[in-house]
């Protein structure tokens, strides 16, 4: 089972660090010769559609990883140093998203719907930049969980 826990955390933080990633380095820079209602209508659907994978990448994390916690480590007591700032880094970007999610978020779709296209400018760009603060987590946590497992931490 533990080995099931961590193939699903794995794959979960593929989908949602990945997804940023494309979404931040590949997708970004190709739309942004695009005249501005199109982008940020193309944007808005493009949350909509890789959002509700970012929900359900989240519930994945927390439920293998706490199943991991107390399982294969017996409990944060005696975890490793790399486990306990994933259980952090990870919280905090959870916070992000929920932040991202229910305030700029619903601010884009309303203002691409009402065609308040600098007001749906403002709003992307504060979901851009929260996306990159934690894409940029993202990666740092994948590079101390990987490394951390073999030692990065000990003298």
């Amino acid at each position: 089972m533990n080995a099931l826990a961590i193939a699903l955390h794995g794959l979960a933080a593929t989908l949602w660090i990945g997804g940023m990633f494309f979404a931040y380095v590949i997708l970004r820079p190709t739309v942004a010769q695009m005249e501005p209602h199109r982008r940020l209508g193309l944007w808005s659907g493009v949350f909509q559609r890789f959002f509700p994978w970012v929900w359900v990448s989240v519930l994945v994390l927390l439920l293998s990883g706490y199943w991991l916690v107390f399982m294969a480590f017996g409990g944060f007591a005696t975890s490793p140093v790399h486990v306990h700032i994933m259980h952090a880094l990870g919280w905090l970007m959870v916070a992000l998203f929920v932040y991202l999610y229910f305030k700029p978020y619903p601010l884009l779709r309303k203002s691409v719907e009402s065609e308040d296209w600098p007001a749906a400018g403002a709003a992307l760009n504060r979901v851009r930049h929260i996306v990159l603060v934690n894409l940029v987590l993202g990666l740092v946590l994948m590079v101390i969980v990987l490394a951390g497992r073999y030692g990065l931490f000990m003298g």
